[in-house]
């Protein structure tokens, strides 16, 4: 586990419940190296409790997450030097393997989903068992809007190629709620204010259940996915990152301009004034 904040991931068990919450509010609890170890190591020590039969996870302050931590890269890359294509998937790969103990791990999880929910946000949510949603979540997978390419290819699994290709080709990052249920990226949507309530509900109902026949369960559902090759289109989705990545093209070179001179924020509304 890496050196510093402990508090980036907030632990509570409630009953037979554990509550893990994504806590870097100050930047839309953006995917951080440091969080995503730390959420690896929560989900270690869950694996391995008898007392804990279902997890929910949750983001502090105004967002689920909005994706995984740009300024960080973008710092990393200015001490190391643009990756080539090998260290890019050295690196993506490190990723995609993190989000896959979500969908490996033994117990049910269950994403509480309010704000922004977005890019690697979006999948971590839909790496999740189930997810609930407040009415006023938004999702999306905007990276194609300045040149870089999804971590984590699970959405066409969830909703279909026709679907997925419909919001990643466009980079849509203001799906509503509503269109999200109707599309199956999540499983139910509630008021703000009863958001906590309602997901609690749903985890618990299932933390009622047998614990051996629930594990064996998700595997079995899990396994069919993988039957019909799940992990290896992740894992070529990969190797077609990598490239996507290494080669810099201009909407990323722009993007990379402009956060080097003005800082993310405008970078972000560079990448986004096209598209409104």
């Amino acid at each position: 586990m890496p050196d510093g904040d402990p508090s980036v991931i907030l632990q509570e068990d409630l009953g037979p419940v554990r509550r893990l919450t994504l806590n870097r509010p100050q930047v839309l609890n953006a995917l951080s190296s440091e969080l995503v170890e730390r959420l690896s190591a929560s989900l270690a020590r869950a694996a391995g409790d008898e007392d804990v039969r279902v997890l929910v996870l949750r983001g502090a302050g105004r967002a689920f997450c909005a994706g995984y931590d740009l300024k960080e890269e973008a710092e990393h890359q200015a001490q190391r030097g643009p990756l080539d294509v090998a260290r890019w998937r050295d690196e993506l790969a490190h990723d995609v393997g993190r989000m896959l103990e979500i969908f490996d791990h033994p117990k049910p999880i269950v994403a509480e989903v309010h704000g922004y929910c977005l890019a690697g946000g979006c999948d971590l949510m839909m790496m999740c068992d189930l997810a609930v949603a407040s009415d006023d979540a938004v999702f999306g997978e905007p990276e194609i809007r300045f040149g870089s390419g999804v971590v984590t290819m699970v959405m066409p699994w969830l909703i279909g190629a026709r679907r997925a290709k419909e919001l990643l080709l466009t980079g849509d990052d203001r799906i509503p709620a509503a269109d999200a249920l109707r599309l199956g990226l999540v499983n139910k949507v509630v008021p703000r204010d009863r958001l906590e309530e309602e997901t609690l509900a749903v985890a618990r109902k299932i933390a009622m259940m047998d614990p051996v026949a629930l594990s064996l369960t998700k595997r079995s559902i899990n396994r069919s996915m993988e039957v019909a090759g799940f992990r290896e289109a992740l894992m070529a989705n990969v190797d077609l990152d990598a490239i996507i990545e290494a080669a810099e093209v201009p909407e990323r070179q722009e993007f990379n301009r402009i956060r080097q001179e003005r800082g993310l924020n405008a970078a972000i509304e560079w990448r986004d004034a096209r598209f409104r």
